[in-house]
């Protein structure tokens, strides 16, 4: 029989910083949501607009965006067909996969993100880089990279991806 050891408690100012974060990056997503949804969008159109945006020839392969955006496989195809709708992207087989399918941002989903991101880079900046000094900024950066990393190379997150790259 396993051995029930104490849990190791968050000190008061762990727990402090936790809940901070907790609300700080709630109330930060809620508030730029609904700043996109002005603009008929939402957090997950306007990531996946502006990665395909950022990739060569505007497409990614389904699985190369299920990565960047860190969707799910299910979630992201639901999520392309409903911004297909929307005229913002659209789908093309892979030459050479029959399996493989490219998201491929049409000209106006182009439109579109290039008409948004002004304001939404605007709300980020307003709401928290013009909040923090150059030093907490490094600080949030090293942190959450190395949250990340710790996540992303995790045993249960290396499993996922080899099983994303099957697909």
């Amino acid at each position: 029989m396993p051995v029930i050891t104490e849990p190791r408690w968050l000190t008061d100012s762990e727990q402090g910083a936790w809940r901070a974060y907790l609300a700080g990056s709630r109330l930060l997503t809620l508030h730029l949501e609904r700043e996109l949804q002005k603009h008929g969008l939402s957090m997950s159109d306007y990531e996946i607009l502006v990665h395909l945006s950022e990739s060569p020839e505007r497409r990614l392969r389904m699985s190369e965006l299920a990565r960047a955006t860190l969707l799910e496989k299910s979630r992201l195809s639901h999520q392309i067909t409903r911004m297909e709708r929307d005229s913002l992207v659209a789908r093309e087989s892979c030459p050479g996969d029959r399996r493989g399918q490219y998201a491929v941002l049409t000209p106006t989903g182009l439109e579109t993100i290039e008409r948004v991101a002004p304001f939404h880079v605007a709300e980020v900046r307003r709401r928290l880089f013009d909040l923090i000094t150059p030093e907490q900024l490094a600080a949030l950066q090293e942190t959450f990279a190395l949250v990340a990393d710790r996540i992303q190379h995790s045993p249960a997150c290396v499993e996922a991806e080899r099983a994303l790259a099957d697909e």
